[in-house]
């Protein structure tokens, strides 16, 4: 048996009910639940992040929400101290830590080594560099950082607006390349005692519950929440980080699009985010993935709780397993 910490993690698309599935699995196992979204470690951005509520964690203590305000600036190597630091605490008190979330770049800073560059912020390159991308685009910043730093193509998504921003601004800063700060980056070997489940879904039926999931967050009152960000003079944020339905949004609030078309262009946005989130988890080898069709949250946690037990990593199984990562 391996004397790493033990760590669940459940990644997947969006719209997949990674929470619902996370949250049932804790209550079995007195697990406490870890957030590796990038978006929802903002306050007040909730209904458009997807954010469980106080109600929906049914007494499931969850880390790494609402970390800091939307635009204050936060990195990953922050995020990874953070999320490390909460693991070992729950692993402290006898409870099983579940690291659940989309965002691959935060999954693969917690679970595996890798550095990240962290400190070295200058508001002012910040600056100069966000002018930029909302005169130039995107498109112009991620060409100017594969030119400076070929190797960031592994690690830096041509969306992700302030992961380039934040790569060019270490370029900038230290003179050395972004993707130095990334240690064995193809090395997948985890730090702790891994089980990572990935949960998925045909196309056609992922597409209608992303379609559902968004008809139900402009019901549920995201565009109140998008003008109360605004009115707390967060639009330029939202806007340069391409946060999905709150751009949209906004563009509907300033009569550049109908609601109708904001709504259309968020759907769409969202599958394809869940195109790239698959494409990235379905590159490591180590997820374990569970086809949800026709299954409720509590029969998808049986079956991992049997896979669990198989590998010896909870009680009632095997005690010579092969050890995941």
């Amino acid at each position: 048996m391996s004397d790493k910490e033990k760590l669940i993690a459940i990644v997947g698309p969006t719209a997949t009910g990674k929470s619902d599935v996370a949250i049932e699995l804790a209550k079995r196992i007195e697990g406490e639940i870890v957030s590796a979204d990038s978006m929802q470690i903002y306050t007040g951005m909730n209904i458009g992040t997807a954010k469980v509520t106080a109600a929906e964690m049914q007494g499931v203590p969850h880390y790494c929400i609402d970390i800091v305000e939307p635009a204050e600036p936060y990195s990953v190597a922050e995020y990874q101290r953070l999320a490390r630091e909460v693991i070992g605490d729950i692993s402290r008190r006898g409870k099983i830590p579940i690291l659940v979330g989309g965002t691959g770049l935060y999954v693969r800073s917690v679970i595996d080594k890798l550095e990240f560059p962290s400190g070295n912020v200058s508001s002012e390159v910040r600056k100069q560099l966000e002018e930029r991308a909302r005169v130039e685009g995107p498109d112009a910043l991620y060409k100017e950082l594969i030119e400076k730093d070929p190797a960031a193509v592994e690690i830096v998504h041509p969306n992700n607006v302030r992961r380039i921003i934040r790569a060019l601004e270490v370029i900038e800063l230290t003179g050395k390349p972004f993707s130095s700060y990334h240690g064995e980056w193809k090395n997948r070997e985890s730090i702790y005692n891994l089980e990572m489940f990935g949960l998925t879904m045909d196309r056609d039926s992922l597409r209608e519950r992303i379609n559902r999931r968004v008809d139900t967050m402009i019901e549920t009152g995201l565009l109140d929440e998008v003008k109360s960000l605004v009115e707390h003079g967060y639009e330029r944020f939202l806007t340069s980080q391409q946060a999905i339905g709150y751009k949209e949004l906004i563009g509907y609030l300033n009569g550049e699009i109908t609601l109708e078309e904001a709504v259309e262009t968020i759907k769409a946005r969202t599958r394809q985010y869940a195109k790239r989130q698959l494409t990235w988890f379905r590159a490591d080898p180590r997820v374990q993935w569970i086809d949800l069709t026709g299954k409720t949250p509590g029969e998808i946690v049986d079956e991992i709780m049997d896979k669990l037990k198989h590998d010896g990593f909870l009680a009632g199984g095997p005690k010579n397993a092969t050890r995941k990562g």
